[in-house]
């Protein structure tokens, strides 16, 4: 851009065009002033939403993510070799939409006191799916093809989780002698444990030989007995 006393030029480049969330942009630029002003480099991310309606078209646009470099005086030029600005949380671009596109832009300018601004704007895509190139995308698969046939008879050595303790060595005897004897018993007898509750265990004596006389029984029926005898 030419001025009554100088001009201001900017040179840009990026590495690629298309980035997601949380990734950085490298821009390698050049500015140079030779007017008799201080201009202020800087490159913001800026989002356009354009709306198309009935005949009707309308333009939305932001500044998103800002970065700036030192002031350039008069006669000098500043370089960016590899400053960053990250990519913050966007939606994925908007292309091929009759009614809504949305489209995102480098914009790297020069503010110069009492003139317009020096804009280069290089376009960019956001996308969902970082780029990793293709040698490590062929090697992801790979691993999970080899996964993928890793026999069964490997899975046994997998660490088992040890077995339960065995219910003998927690038996008591919790018989129902009475009913004041109490159903939650505290096995280990601490007062950080819980308590448990256990079932009772209800107890019967076995039934009498059927070769035994009940003599109670003998002495109410004497006539049985005689009789019984008789025959």
């Amino acid at each position: 851009m030419f001025i009554p006393d100088g001009h201001v030029s900017i040179s840009a480049k990026i590495d690629r065009k298309g980035f997601c969330e949380g990734e950085d942009i490298c821009i390698n630029a050049k500015f140079e002033n030779t007017c008799s002003r201080i201009v202020v480099p800087k490159a913001a991310i800026m989002v356009k939403h354009t709306y198309q309606a009935n005949g009707r078209t309308k333009v939305l646009g932001q500044k998103l993510s800002v970065v700036r470099g030192n002031h350039i005086i008069s006669g000098m030029c500043d370089m960016w070799q590899g400053k960053t600005i990250r990519v913050p949380r966007l939606k994925p671009s908007l292309l091929g939409c009759d009614i809504i596109h949305v489209d995102y832009a480098l914009r790297i300018y020069v503010h110069i006191p009492g003139s317009d601004k020096v804009v280069l704007e290089l376009p960019l895509v956001i996308g969902n799916i970082p780029f990793n190139g293709f040698g490590s995308r062929t090697n992801s698969m790979s691993s999970q093809a080899e996964s993928l046939n890793t026999p069964f008879s490997s899975f046994g050595s997998l660490c088992l989780p040890s077995q339960p303790p065995s219910y003998s060595n927690i038996s008591r005897d919790c018989r129902i002698d009475s009913a004041l004897t109490p159903l939650l018993v505290n096995y280990d007898a601490d007062e950080d444990e819980g308590l448990f509750m256990r079932a009772p265990e209800l107890w019967y004596p076995p039934p009498p030989a059927y070769t035994e006389v009940d003599e109670d029984l003998k002495q109410q029926w004497p006539c049985s007995s005689g009789l019984l005898n008789h025959e």
